[in-house]
């Protein structure tokens, strides 16, 4: 039997089972078409109290079971990512608009979260301290208690995953509060996956739900930690709010990426792999490819080619076709990045190709000649659009490239390596991939960015989870009583 064609979570959340939530429902829309898929529960403020208690109450014997258990159970999650990958990767087709490739690397990308959060959990958790007293003296890492989870709705599976599995791993109950319109595959499928692996009840709760949900989860007293990925915008507002009631928030935002381009490289490879950093997944990724950067010798002979490549790519309904770009996630996102297209057009950029859409369709789009005040070039635009901008020296390079607030993802093309690596060190990045374009990610490194993209690698890795989701405490134990002078 799949995880999702039960039907156990139409017009339902998931809290100490599958109930209703207290505001309603959503419509499950394909974007692709517009067609309902199903419903999925509401959840409102109520709802977050009432899975707050129960997560605090199912808490404590969580963390008090032992590690194994606690592995095991994301051990046999990780399973499941393999064995339902064709029903999973047909929803995230549907709900998402993600290309079946892409599907492949969602499966495979949260099957290992919860493969490296199994291990997680029989990781060393203190250390002896030296004291100057008689006792022993040792740091611990205990559990923070309730974790609350906010995801979007792009890359849902990974997104929702990377943060749920191990605060699980570690002792943690967990209140998930997936976007809406991808409410299936970033939260109802975890919740049906972590019961068939066997979690607890009142362990894990998804709340499906608007701003209020949101608001509800940070300021909520049961709840320590809030993991939140989305725009900066939006990131800037949790962090105040978080700040107002002294949670700890780990922040994974906004992105203007650059990608440069030196004049030593192959220029039609290079192209295919700008191309993928613009145009996977629609742009729709906070680590897109957003500013080409391109030395000026090859910069019109860059342009020329990327346009190109983009005119030669499919767009259509990755669930019915084999395409290279699928559909924006909804009209206000094709609208917004509609806006960037042409108000950057009418700043002077030349359109070489792209700029036009059919629904929700938005054609693979080139921009040479991009001005910096641009925009394209200074805003996020999370969209299929490439703009290229040529630089003269690399001093200038670096210039573009650090001169934005996001620091998110770096990729440099060049065949000296190490100059490379020392253009680098010169520019504010979470992420540097050095012949390589900017999306990329893996269970094992620590995920962030810097500046307006996020408050540093706070999640991923075995070190950054354990940092991210316990708190440090001090013990000291004697063998006998002390005598003090009172």
């Amino acid at each position: 039997m799949g995880l999702l064609d039960t039907g156990s979570w139409h017009g339902k959340v998931y809290s100490g089972g599958w109930v209703d939530g207290s505001g309603g429902d959503y419509p499950v829309t394909e974007p692709a078409t517009g067609a309902e898929l199903g419903r999925i529960g509401r959840a409102t403020p109520a709802d977050v109290r009432r899975a707050a208690e129960l997560a605090g109450q199912a808490q404590r014997s969580w963390a008090a079971a032992p590690y194994t258990e606690r592995a095991a159970v994301l051990r046999r999650a990780g399973d499941l990512w393999i064995e339902h990958a064709d029903e999973i990767k047909a929803w995230l087709s549907r709900e998402t608009g993600a290309i079946p490739p892409l599907g492949d690397l969602q499966v495979h990308v949260s099957s290992e979260e919860c493969y490296e959060a199994a291990a997680l959990a029989s990781q060393p958790y203190g250390e002896l301290l030296r004291t100057q007293h008689p006792q022993l003296s040792f740091a611990r890492r205990v559990p923070a208690g309730v974790v609350g989870v906010i995801a979007p709705f792009n890359v849902p599976t990974i997104l929702s995953i990377r943060s749920v599995a191990p605060a699980l791993a570690l002792g943690n109950t967990v209140i998930l509060k997936p976007d809406p319109r991808t409410s299936v595959t970033g939260g109802a499928l975890l919740a049906e996956m972590f019961e068939r692996a066997g979690l607890p009840a009142g362990v894990l709760h998804v709340l499906p739900g608007g701003a209020d949900t949101g608001e509800a989860l940070i300021t909520d007293p049961a709840i320590r930690i809030i993991a939140f990925t989305g725009s900066t915008r939006a990131g800037r507002a949790v962090a105040t709010l978080a700040g107002e009631h002294l949670k700890r928030v780990h922040l994974e935002l906004g992105g203007n990426s650059a990608l440069i381009v030196l004049d030593d490289v192959d220029v039609d490879q290079a192209t295919s792999v700008g191309a993928f950093g613009s145009f996977i997944h629609q742009g729709q990724i906070c680590m897109s490819t957003s500013r080409h950067l391109v030395q000026n010798s090859i910069a019109k002979e860059y342009a020329s080619a990327l346009a190109a490549r983009a005119e030669r790519l499919p767009v259509g309904d990755p669930f019915t076709q084999q395409v290279a770009l699928g559909p924006l996630i909804d009209e206000r996102q094709r609208d917004n990045v509609h806006r960037i297209v042409t108000a950057t057009v009418d700043a002077g950029a030349a359109l070489l190709t792209g700029g036009t859409y059919e629904g929700l369709f938005y054609r693979p789009t080139v921009l040479a000649d991009v001005p910096v005040s641009a925009p394209a070039y200074a805003e996020e635009i999370f969209g299929p659009v490439a703009p290229v901008v040529g630089f003269d020296s690399v001093d200038e390079a670096v210039e573009l490239a650090a001169g934005t607030e996001y620091g998110l993802s770096l990729g440099i093309l060049t065949r000296d390596v190490y100059r490379g690596m020392e253009i680098a060190e010169r520019i504010p990045a979470g992420l540097v991939h050095i012949n390589d374009q900017t999306v990329a990610d893996e269970a094992t490194i620590p995920f962030g960015g810097v500046g307006a993209s996020g408050n540093g690698g706070r999640l991923g890795g075995a070190r950054a989870n354990l940092e991210a989701f316990t708190e440090t405490q001090w013990v000291t134990v004697r063998g006998d009583l002390p005598a003090y002078p009172f």
